[in-house]
């Protein structure tokens, strides 16, 4: 019987703490206390690990290292979508004895955005990019010529690999269940100005509403962020508000709820709630949320595959893969049939 590479998951699971921390331990990378590290090592040592990226770098010119590059303002919180994101992409490199180097850039008109310099000194075979980047700064990027897979991301580049949320269908699905449950004053909350993913949730809010010939009344239609993308702890509310209310994502609902039962307005029994992305704050609520789970394992399993192929096969091309998330039904949607 030929025997198993010991893997970092592996190593993981034995010490039963994170991939990501037995990666930066391994890597000699900060996170990690020393005392972990050395544990981390002489575990590695234990069970026969050993790192080949530097063998195989010497051998056939790969650095098996790939760049992961993510807004700072779309990442800043440790909740953050893209963190849950960025943990599966690094665990399914790891597995394939690849490294995931994240860059964090900022991407405030005032300040450029710089290139990551993992790039500059040539040391990732390939990109990941997570959200919304502009165009100048995607051309810059390209003049590297490197693989790039792009990850939630907007755009009509051509020839450019790109993975998504099919966030039009989870809402759509989502406000039909809402439907479903006898609501017909339904509003939105939401900033559909400032992010793509936000106005495809919205696009699929509106034809779930068309096809019951329910109305899309402007003033439930509210903003949940600024144009930085900060959310707002409160919002202005009409003074008659619908029966439910379809929110951008777990975050806001969360939010909105907080300040519903501060006005004396009870979930679901006065209004009901949904959020999106079935993110940690899903489960903070009470009660807990109704949610669209969009599948981040899957999402982050299309991205490695497709950058890896590119790396080994410069001709490879997948174009845009969409990946279909879950509606997550709990307690936060009255049925007013009942």
């Amino acid at each position: 019987m030929i025997k198993k590479n010991v893997t970092m998951s592996d190593i993981a699971k034995a010490m039963n703490i994170s991939t990501v921390s037995v990666s930066k331990a391994l890597g000699n990378r900060e996170g990690v206390s020393d005392e972990l590290r050395e544990k981390i090592k002489r575990k590695a040592s234990e069970m026969g690990y050993t790192l080949h990226t530097n063998a195989h770098s010497a051998k056939d010119g790969f650095t098996y290292n790939i760049g992961i590059i993510a807004p700072k303002r779309f990442i800043s919180e440790p909740s953050a979508f893209y963190w849950t994101i960025y943990k599966h992409i690094v665990e399914l490199l790891q597995e394939k004895n690849y490294y995931g180097m994240l860059e964090v850039i900022n991407d405030t008109p005032a300040l450029p955005n710089e290139i990551p310099n993992s790039l500059t000194d040539k040391k990732v075979d390939g990109l990941i990019l997570l959200g919304q980047f502009s165009d100048s700064y995607i051309d810059r990027l390209s003049q590297y010529y490197v693989p790039m897979v792009f990850l939630d991301y907007y755009g009509n580049r051509e020839n450019a690999e790109i993975v998504l949320s099919d966030s039009f269908y989870g809402t759509y699905q989502l406000t039909s269940y809402i439907i479903s449950n006898g609501h017909k004053k339904i509003g939105f909350l939401g900033n559909t100005e400032g992010s793509p993913c936000v106005q495809d949730r919205f696009l699929g809010f509106y034809k779930a509403l068309l096809e019951k010939n329910l109305p899309l009344r402007r003033e439930w239609i509210i903003r949940d962020r600024n144009s930085s993308g900060e959310l707002y702890k409160t919002f202005v509310l009409p003074d008659e508000l619908p029966s439910a209310f379809v929110c951008a994502c777990d975050e806001s609902a969360f939010n909105l709820m907080n300040q519903l039962r501060e006005e004396n307005c009870l979930v679901p029994q006065d209004i009901s709630i949904t959020g999106y992305d079935n993110q940690i704050y899903s489960s903070m609520t009470n009660p807990h949320l109704t949610t669209v789970d969009v599948n981040c394992p899957k999402m982050a399993g299309e991205a490695v595959d497709i950058i890896l192929n590119k790396i080994r096969d410069k001709n490879y091309f997948r174009g845009r893969t969409l990946v279909t998330g879950k509606l997550v039904i709990r307690d936060s949607v009255r049925n007013l049939y009942d």
